[in-house]
């Protein structure tokens, strides 16, 4: 049954007409249902559960089929009235059969087993499409998707942001862990204000200039050695490029909204440059290559500033000095944490 039902405020005398998905249904034992991951996929194997019927309300606005071992769409033409179709955690290899569905606002089908995006175009009232952690290729056939407002595609096999330029009123997208090795194709998303991009291999900071509104920006994890490209994207607010190869900071002298940096875990030695940026509250600069104490006295121009992540830098030695914490306490002493810990 499905795990959220409604029904009319004035129902009608009789039974509530329904509609099933049988065909394209297996049960799951108790067992079964708390599994997720890699752990359910294996045991999917061995499930030889006979087919069940589910019972959708005509009248249900949110539809929960998550984890029903669904292996295709269809029997869904009887929802008149549904906004949220969630499909997570299922067999699905299609887009198929959502046509009629026209009142639709959020599609999930994170985790399934899709090749390809296609079969959207007549939801032209949808504003959130998931389909995370499938096979997907190509970002393609979205053309009828003029509303949409946040698009999630990580974790599948893409190797190139293309096909998007249309869609105009996007707020965030979404491309993490894939395969794309270049930012491009995106200088019409002028309402952009979340960029996810971790970890691909991308080389290069380039063509953001025309995003005026994005205010999360996340390249983490790839293969970037120079801060640039940044200095038109002046309402950038948080900037996560940790696991990179950059070993300067530079170019951040126009984002005087930046409240996050994440530099973690690059390849840098100094603090500078970062005058302008009064209004950096979270600092990250773990696993780094700083040596010098004295280099913290570059940061005390930041009056807001709250956390810094300073450990597994040569300074930290290992965590073998106690007077670590106390010594940045002592630089910075607006600080509120170090590191993992809060302050005393």
């Amino acid at each position: 049954m499905m795990s959220k039902m409604e029904t009319p405020e004035n129902p009608e005398p009789g039974p509530t007409p329904v509609c099933n998905v049988g065909e394209a249904v297996r049960g799951l034992s108790t067992e079964e249902q708390c599994l997720t991951g890699s752990e359910e996929k294996e045991e999917n194997k061995l499930s030889v559960e006979p087919p069940i019927e589910l019972e959708l309300d005509p009248e249900a606005e949110d539809v929960d089929l998550n984890h029903h071992r669904l292996t295709r769409i269809e029997g869904l033409d009887c929802l008149q009235k549904v906004e949220l179709l969630c499909l997570r955690w299922n067999q699905i290899t299609k887009i198929e059969n959502l046509y009629m569905l026209t009142t639709l606002q959020a599609l999930e089908l994170y985790d399934n087993q899709i090749t390809v995006i296609e079969n959207l175009n007549a939801l032209v009232n949808l504003q959130t499409l998931d389909i995370s952690f499938n096979r997907i290729k190509k970002i393609e056939n979205l053309d009828g998707l003029i509303n949409l407002k946040k698009l999630f595609l990580p974790a599948n096999k893409i190797s190139k942001i293309e096909n998007i330029e249309h869609l105009v009123n996007l707020e965030l997208l979404e491309l993490g862990d894939n395969k794309i090795r270049k930012i491009e194709n995106i200088s019409n998303l002028k309402k952009l204000r979340e960029l996810y991009l971790g970890k691909n291999k991308i080389v290069k900071l380039e063509n953001l200039e025309d995003l005026n509104q994005l205010e999360i920006l996340s390249v983490q994890s790839n293969r970037i050695t120079i801060l640039e490209g940044l200095e038109r994207v002046t309402s950038l607010q948080q900037f996560y490029i940790s696991d990179n190869g950059i070993q300067k900071i530079e170019g951040l002298d126009t984002l005087m909204n930046l409240e996050t940096l994440d530099l973690a875990a690059n390849q840098i030695k100094t603090i500078e440059n970062l005058d302008n940026n009064t209004q950096i509250t979270e600092f990250w600069f773990n696993d780094n290559q700083l040596e010098d104490w004295n280099q913290l006295e570059n940061l005390k121009h930041l009056p807001v500033l709250e956390t810094v992540y300073m450990e597994r830098n040569p300074l930290w030695q290992n965590g073998k000095d106690p007077n670590y914490r106390r010594r940045i306490k002592l630089a910075l002493p607006t600080l509120i944490q170090i590191d993992a810990t809060l302050c005393r």
